[in-house]
């Protein structure tokens, strides 16, 4: 299943771009607007919106459907057909805003879940089970070292990933609040260490860039994703088996204290969800 969505996701951008420039194409032809921009209707919104995500990185979070976007595909497969129908255009344009409209249920429906089960290690008062994963100055850090004070633990795709990039930045944001509680934080992806360092050097907090080598970590934690990095990003290095984005908080014991395993990739709790719970747990603000 995985596979066929890493092979999805990369075809149907370029599809969906395909279709909306040859959608602004017809009606700079002079082609029944109508028609055309019924098309426009069902591809131009969802790409718009990819690509403000990708560009600025600076949202972690937005609806799990689209049902605005669904409603405007709608709208769009409707304003073509009536154009075909009654001002006889060119039945293409019906045809490719049903498919512009499928192709969009089907990513905001299918490949925005993960269909993932939560995982069996990661329950609450359970301890953390034991992993190593490698800082930025190439050292080994076990999970141990890293829980030894309460903890908050990210396990985030890569930096390829815009949503995991600004779930990071909302944490950089809180960096005081942070640092007065006495937490430590971790960020941990199965990403080339090179991306890792860049990443911290970006952000330049105190916080635990880490690179997950292999994996391995990701593999103990119950939250590995085989086949989960877009087909055709393997050659900017990165491997095809990802992480599932998860949040990890720990306590003083390094007990789990609250995890959340989000099935939906574009649906990310806010910084406030889990400091909230370490305050509830007795974590305080150090003067």
């Amino acid at each position: 299943m995985n596979i066929l969505k890493s092979i999805f996701i990369s075809n149907f951008m370029m599809l969906a771009m395909g279709i909306m420039g040859y959608a602004i194409w017809q009606i700079f032809q002079g082609a029944n607007p109508y028609a055309w921009g019924g098309v426009l209707l069902t591809t131009a919104p969802i790409i718009v919106l990819i690509s403000w995500l990708m560009m600025f990185q600076n949202v972690a979070r937005t609806s799990a459907r689209f049902p605005v976007l669904g409603i405007l595909g709608a709208a769009g497969v409707a304003l073509a057909s009536w154009a075909w129908f009654a001002q006889g255009a060119n039945i293409i344009a019906p045809v490719l805003a049903v498919g512009g409209w499928i192709g969009f249920l089907v990513y905001a429906f299918w490949y925005s879940s993960f269909g993932r089960s939560a995982s069996d290690v990661l329950k609450v008062g359970a301890q953390l089970p034991a992993f190593s994963v490698k800082g930025v100055n190439g050292a080994t850090v076990s999970s141990a070292e890293l829980t030894k004070r309460p903890a908050i633990l990210m396990f985030y795709r890569g930096n390829w990933c815009p949503l995991c990039v600004a779930q990071i930045k909302e944490l950089v944001q809180h960096y005081q609040d942070i640092q007065s509680l006495g937490v430590r934080v971790a960020l941990v992806s199965p990403q080339p260490h090179k991306n890792t360092m860049s990443l911290a050097k970006k952000f330049d907090v105190a916080f635990d860039f880490l690179t997950d080598e292999g994996n391995n970590a990701a593999r103990a934690l119950g939250i590995d994703n085989p086949h989960g990095l877009p087909m055709g990003m393997q050659m900017m290095g990165y491997d095809s088996e990802t992480v599932l984005p998860t949040v990890i908080v720990t306590g003083q014991n390094g007990r789990i204290i609250w995890a959340n395993e989000t099935d939906n990739y574009r649906v990310r709790p806010e910084p406030d969800v889990y400091l909230d719970i370490l305050r509830q747990h007795g974590v305080i603000a150090t003067t």
